[in-house]
């Protein structure tokens, strides 16, 4: 059985948070920036500029996520932190039609991505990474966490659109179903 670990992301970790974000699927290029800016902004910025911007977010603090071990090695990402801050999600359609909250309310993080290394998946990094998140959360004084999931239970998703999670992952987890805004996207929450 492996060990899974996590660990906030702060400068320490900055080779680890690039060792999992660019083990598979879209990590590489997006440099899990794609929360933090418009269509625009993130289509003109090359993946050395989405690494910056990644890199001052780290350096700034607090940390924007957490990394996943396994067995020491850097496995998984999970982006999680106060909704308001990832300006893409407070504009998205389905956050504004699904979500119960005030959008400009900071008490209410987001989940907004995960990425997990090809040969760590299907080893529960990605349960491991949101439990991690959920105490990260709490302790840091989140009032809700909210989340944008693939709604797994009635679509089969390409790989690389499970970025934003599985519904199953997310009610295992403890989250409620909070809406459907899409065929395929679900709005969870957890209330702290």
């Amino acid at each position: 059985m492996v060990e899974i670990t996590t660990r906030p992301a702060t400068l320490a970790e900055w080779d680890d948070v690039q060792a999992a974000l660019t083990g598979g699927g879209d990590g590489r290029s997006c440099q899990c920036v794609w929360p933090l800016l418009g269509n625009r902004e993130f289509g003109a910025a090359a993946v050395e500029q989405r690494r910056d911007l990644l890199h001052d977010e780290i350096q700034g603090g607090p940390p924007p996520g957490l990394v996943a071990y396994v067995d020491g090695e850097a496995a998984g990402w999970i982006r999680i932190g106060p909704r308001p801050a990832q300006q893409r999600i407070v504009r998205s359609r389905v956050v504004k039609s699904g979500s119960a909250e005030p959008l400009d309310d900071a008490s209410v993080w987001a989940v907004t991505c995960f990425s997990v290394r090809k040969e760590h998946r299907r080893q529960g990094i990605n349960a491991a990474l949101l439990d991690a998140a959920v105490a990260y959360a709490r302790t840091s004084g989140a009032r809700v966490i909210e989340g944008y999931p693939i709604a797994t239970d009635t679509t089969t998703p390409a790989i690389n659109s499970l970025f934003v999670g599985a519904l199953s992952t997310y009610l295992r987890a403890g989250f409620r179903e909070v809406a459907r805004p899409t065929e395929k996207r679900v709005v969870v929450a957890l209330e702290l």
